[in-house]
């Protein structure tokens, strides 16, 4: 059974990074074909797909989110992280970790970002 879970804080000022850690167990982030996903869902909208890290390493990432965000991975430690960057007020959502083969098969249970000063 593939469990994840979303890790990092809370709370996080304008303007600064966001980092979170996405921990799998039950299998490894490098196994084919799998896809590792960021995804987000700001309070009374609808998900929102941030992007992606590949099995092999490659990362994908939403054109309206690209050029503040970053997605990499630690093999080692069975973990992928997301960063985004001069976050704003609308930034703020409960973000969760989920693996991609067809479908979103495995997701973690969620975790909320809030971004106030």
């Amino acid at each position: 059974q593939v469990q994840l879970q979303e890790s990092g804080p809370g709370l996080v000022k304008p303007s600064q990074t966001l980092s979170l850690t996405c921990t799998v167990s039950g299998g490894s982030i490098t196994t084919n074909y799998y896809y590792w996903s960021w995804i987000r869902q700001p309070p009374g909208k609808g998900l929102e797909w941030m992007g992606a890290i590949a099995y092999s390493g490659s990362t994908y990432y939403s054109p309206s989110l690209k050029s503040r965000t970053s997605i990499s991975r630690d093999t080692s430690k069975n973990q992928f992280t997301l960063q985004l960057s001069s976050v704003t007020p609308e930034d703020t959502a409960v973000y969760y970790c989920a693996r991609e083969s067809r479908e979103y098969d495995y997701w973690g249970q969620g975790t909320q970002v809030t971004v106030s000063s």
